[in-house]
């Protein structure tokens, strides 16, 4: 089985891949600290095509952390709206605040002070160290994550997982190395119907040397993401017609049963109490003064 790291020539296949089809992405042209992290965030769980447009709309708006700490919190979130997740955008501004506040500015490049930054999880923490600072750290998403657990033949654990990613990476070829894994991820070990014949890890993959055999080794295995529960009449819905609602100005409480469109839902004003006091307790909607729901200032 070829679970383990085989040396320079696989990752020689690897690299000569990654720079035959390297994906031009807005983001890759740059090394500034802020603009890779701004990506990461908007890329976790949102299609490329979507980022780059609002990618580059955010970083004209905003481009360094003391300009996004200067805005308020609502700003932040009326300019992500549509991307979903807006959690993210809260901690992203956060971040901004905190590495002004904290750090004088000065963007952290150590592992450990990146994790404490709010909603950075060690795969966003080592994406910066790579694609920012050029260090040899292994970043592992949904897309490396699947080439890992097939190569391997085998769901793997998040250690497991991280372990194999570090020990597989070229030194002093983190940036392009990290680039081109999620490439191979994204257009050759997709997850439905994968391009083995095109794939550089192919000679190397315990699942494709075997056949491809059910199930999927990639399924339950560390980072890669699971299908989502339905989403038309989600809570997920409920939370992003309120939260588009209020980029428009204020709403009533009363209102908010119709702007969620649960009109037809049992108790509906009890319903949509459990909206706003999520969004409410994750610091995403307020209550002005004079009762109405706004977004945070």
């Amino acid at each position: 089985m070829a679970s383990g790291v085989t040396g320079p020539a696989e990752q020689a296949r690897i690299l000569d891949w990654s720079r035959a089809h390297h994906r031009d992405l807005p983001w890759r042209h740059t090394r500034d600290p802020w603009a890779v992290l701004v990506s990461e965030v908007m890329l976790q769980q949102t299609q490329v095509d979507r980022v780059v447009p609002r990618w580059r709309r955010f970083m004209e708006r905003w481009p360094t952390t003391v300009a996004c700490a200067a805005a308020s919190p609502g700003e932040v979130l009326a300019e992500w709206q549509g991307l979903g997740y807006p959690r993210r955008a809260r901690a992203l501004h956060a971040s901004a605040q905190r590495i002004e506040a904290d750090h004088g500015g000065d963007f952290p490049d150590d592992l450990d002070t990146l994790l404490t930054l709010p909603g950075i999880g060690p795969y966003t923490a080592r994406a910066v160290l790579a694609f920012a600072f050029g260090r040899d750290v292994a970043v592992v998403d949904t897309n490396v994550g699947r080439v890992l657990a097939r190569r391997h033949g085998a769901p793997l654990g998040a250690a497991a997982a991280q372990a194999r990613a570090d020990e597989w990476v070229p030194q002093g070829h983190g940036w392009e190395w990290n680039q081109g894994l999620l490439d191979v991820g994204a257009r050759c070990c997709r997850p439905r119907d994968p391009a083995c014949g095109d794939c550089p890890v192919a000679s190397e993959c315990a699942w494709h040397l075997a056949g491809r055999p059910e199930p999927d080794p990639a399924w339950g295995s560390a980072a890669v993401s699971r299908p989502q529960s339905r989403f038309e009449g989600s809570a997920r819905q409920a939370r992003g017609r309120l939260m588009a609602a209020l980029v428009g100005g204020p709403v009533d409480p009363t209102d908010v049963a119709a702007v969620i469109r649960w009109s037809d839902v049992p108790d509906r004003a009890a319903a949509a109490a459990v909206i706003v006091d999520g969004l409410v307790r994750d610091g995403l909607v307020e209550l002005a003064e004079d009762g109405t729901l706004v977004l945070p200032r």
